[in-house]
């Protein structure tokens, strides 16, 4: 029966000849296993090895904090991306591993599902494009091609706006989970950013938390602090009104030292990185209105935004405005209105943001 069904296998391509024959090599005549074949397996496991091992080290060099779970989904999704490996022409005996791609293959099938486009395989069908620098640019100069487009990259940034809005929301997460849950979304914070920087030690003894870079080459700092975790208030009663507690103030002079640390080290900054540093700026995340649920959430945003008022290069929000902010640039009527409770386990939570979204802009492009 095994037989049978490795026969099968090898007919349908599911396994090679060499394989095949190796397992079956009984029924050659005793033929002697082939050293060739040997060596070429052993180098195989060992250049594969040596890959792992390397990548895994830069993961953990870029990511000292990390657990065994997050570094186990940085190495899957390198072996997705390793499927879409390419061969340039101008680089003879080099080979690249797009990353990402594995990514953009299952938004566009995701979407083709969705749209019922009709296919032999969604699968297929969407690596082929995702594979292919000419399909992808013919997709992208189609009208409908550039709505499926951004559908999936609504899609993608509303799945991890509701990612990030589940660990600021979650009471035992720390300033690590939050900075995962924040990198490579650097549109949250608005669209004057174009990225973030590979180098975030870029003064002696200061690690920004995240450094995104601006159209214009410029840095601006992202200071961040525990949301509901936060032990201490956000804001304090001062004669009559609303002002930010110690906590806020502590995080604030904290980035402004990192200011002062890039204005001082600007020309050096320049030279080796590239990133202009002059009147840098910083945003500090801290907090969430949950945390002191006896003050109206109004009162501590006007705390934050009149302190912020009176400040030239900080700003300071909690996480929820700033996941409301990003929210309402998605285009969704409802951010803001949601309750904690809502979304910490309790009562009906409502439908998923990517879901929304994207059905919006399925919805304008039929009408």
């Amino acid at each position: 029966m095994r037989l049978l069904q490795d026969s099968l296998d090898y007919v349908e391509g599911r396994i090679l000849k060499p394989e095949f024959e190796e397992r079956y090599r009984l029924f050659q005549d005793g033929q002697q296993r082939d050293d060739i074949l040997r060596d070429y397996m052993s180098m195989i496991l060992w250049a594969g090895s040596r890959f792992v091992t390397g990548k895994a080290k830069e993961f953990l060099e870029d990511h000292p904090g990390s657990s065994a779970g997050d570094l186990l989904d940085h190495m899957w999704s390198l072996g997705q991306d390793a499927l879409f490996l390419e061969a340039p022409a101008d680089r003879p005996g080099r080979y690249t591993i797009p990353r990402g791609r594995a990514e953009t293959a299952l938004w566009i099938e995701r979407v083709i599902r969705r749209e019922r486009v009709d296919v032999d395989d969604a699968a297929v069908e969407a690596h082929r494009i995702a594979a292919s620098p000419e399909a992808l640019a013919l997709l992208a100069a189609d009208s409908d091609g550039q709505m499926v487009f951004r559908a999936a990259e609504l899609q993608r940034r509303a799945a991890g706006l509701d990612r990030l809005r589940a660990v600021a929301e979650d009471r035992t997460a720390t300033e690590h989970d939050l900075q995962a849950a924040l990198e490579g979304q650097h549109w949250i914070f608005g669209g004057r950013f174009v990225g973030e920087s590979a180098q975030r030690r870029l003064v002696p003894g200061d690690e920004i938390d995240i450094p995104l870079i601006r159209g214009d080459g410029s840095l601006h700092v992202v200071e961040l602090k525990r949301a509901m975790s936060l032990r201490n208030p956000l804001v304090k009663r001062h004669r009559g009104a609303w002002v930010p507690a110690a906590d806020v103030h502590d995080a604030v002079d904290q980035a402004i030292n990192y200011l002062v640390g890039l204005d001082e080290n600007r020309q050096k900054i320049q030279r080796e990185l590239g990133i202009e540093t002059r009147r840098a700026s910083a945003v500090v995340l801290i907090g969430h209105p949950a945390v002191q649920p006896d003050v109206p959430e109004q009162d501590i945003n006007e705390a934050l935004r009149t302190f912020n008022s009176h400040m030239s290069r900080v700003e300071v929000l909690t996480y929820k405005e700033l996941i409301d902010n990003a929210e309402r640039s998605l285009g969704s009527p409802e951010a803001g209105s949601s309750d904690i409770s809502s979304h910490a386990g309790g009562g009906d939570r409502r439908p998923s943001t990517d879901r929304r979204v994207l059905l919006m802009g399925l919805d304008r492009r039929e009408t």
